[in-house]
């Protein structure tokens, strides 16, 4: 059984019923009308209480369903997403003077990164709804994690990438079976396209923002910190951002847990852009509550976006949480790549690495604040952008002869 009682316009605060209204507010349109999806929070916090999630043996992101918009528990897919691991970076958080790090990696989702766990709630929502057909447009991530859901479930899949996606990413999508439409242009541009062509067709859409379901999904990984880190909420939570939806989605996780009283604390929101794609950036630091669109150039192809399709929502939760938005450079992205595969032992693709190189500059700046803790989110496995990853690789393998003799040599040469 659901507690969902409605979905919410954020821009003109407007009401519908669930099964009215599949994606935005008529009223305010797509980029201005997205929807929050409200609950019977009285309800829900009778069922969620730190006893009895402690008592669930079902480690996944399901063992927080009443707090999810799940009509047809039937419908979920058999891929066990979530309770993604926390590592402790005692080590970083020494060097970097504070009181705690941490870091989820969320690369160890099925399809390796966090949109696994939008996706499967999106599946469901699309046979709840008997969709015969559905469609996504993406930079990669989403699109490979909406192809293996969809793949189980049986439906036709149409997918809309820019040229540049990913070769490792546009692979996930063929193995699955999705029809892929390489678009010659930007994300963007894909989104675009995508979302006339899911209206002329009626193929349910997954694209990010425009679905009210998504963020639900995104919203567990703040869920699983919570209780992964005893109730203590850390000071400061970093996400990279392209759309802002992971970003906002984990705000209202975060929200949703304090208002039915299973933690004390809301953390500060530290969204981490791309200097080459930082629209977010630009309006924060502008003060401005929507963002200038751009052409975006940066090595984080997940993160490549002009228009952010989530940006209300995520300029909200920047103002909300009192945290921010902030840039950092494509080479400081490379070398949180490198810094959290030495330090952590975790393999990030550029926009997983973000949030880190964000965290990282805010703490060389002294911007944290004297023993602050932090939690930075990776939200994908560096084996979706193995091209991207390579470009933090410094050194070169040794080449040698098959004896003692050559590695002997080789060695000596380094």
């Amino acid at each position: 059984m659901s507690f969902i009682t409605d979905l919410e316009c954020v821009s003109c605060g407007r009401r519908f019923f669930p099964g009215e209204l599949d994606y935005t507010c008529p009223d305010c349109g797509p980029l201005l009308g997205t929807c929050k999806v409200n609950y019977d929070y009285d309800a829900v916090q009778q069922k969620l209480t730190r006893a009895n999630i402690a008592a669930r043996r079902n480690y996944t992101h399901w063992r927080y369903m009443p707090i999810l918009p799940i009509e047809r528990p039937d419908y979920i897919q058999p891929l066990a997403v979530g309770w993604t691991p926390v590592y402790p970076a005692k080590k970083l958080a020494e060097e970097w003077d504070l009181g705690a790090l941490w870091i989820k990696d969320d690369g160890r989702n099925p399809s390796a990164s966090l949109k696994d766990r939008a996706s499967s709630i999106a599946i469901v929502k699309a046979l709840e709804k008997g969709a015969g057909a559905v469609a996504a447009a993406s930079t990669g991530n989403a699109a490979s994690s909406w192809s293996a859901f969809t793949a189980l479930a049986g439906l036709p899949t149409y997918i809309f990438v820019p040229e540049n996606a990913p070769r490792a990413k546009v692979a996930q999508l063929l193995l699955y079976g999705a029809t892929v439409i390489k678009v010659k242009g930007t994300y963007d541009q894909a989104f675009d396209l995508c979302c006339q062509a899911a209206e002329k067709w009626g193929w349910y859409n997954r694209s990010t923002a425009i679905n009210p379901y998504l963020g639900e999904g995104k919203k567990t990984a703040a869920l699983e910190i919570c209780e992964q880190l005893k109730w203590n909420t850390p000071d400061y939570v970093f996400v990279s951002v392209g759309d802002g939806c992971i970003y906002q989605g984990m705000w209202k996780g975060f929200r949703d847990f304090y208002r039915i009283g299973l933690i004390d604390k809301l953390p500060k929101m530290i969204g981490v852009q791309a200097s080459g794609s930082a629209p977010l950036v630009q309006a924060w630091e502008a003060g401005a509550d929507r963002c200038e669109p751009l052409v975006p150039h940066t090595v984080a192809d997940s993160i490549a976006v002009g228009v952010p399709r989530d940006q209300i929502k995520a300029l909200k939760a920047a103002k909300e949480s009192e945290g921010k938005f902030i840039a950092v450079s494509d080479e400081e992205i490379l070398e949180a790549i490198s810094i959290l595969a030495r330090r952590a032992g975790v393999l990030a693709e550029p926009a997983g690495a973000t949030a880190l190189a964000g965290l990282r500059r805010m703490a060389n700046q002294g911007s944290l604040g004297a023993n602050a803790s932090a939690l930075v989110m990776v939200t994908g496995h560096g084996l979706k952008d193995i091209d991207g990853v390579l470009k933090a690789v410094e050194q070169e393998p040794i080449t040698v002869l098959p004896s003692l003799e050559a590695v002997e040599e080789g060695l000596s040469e380094t």
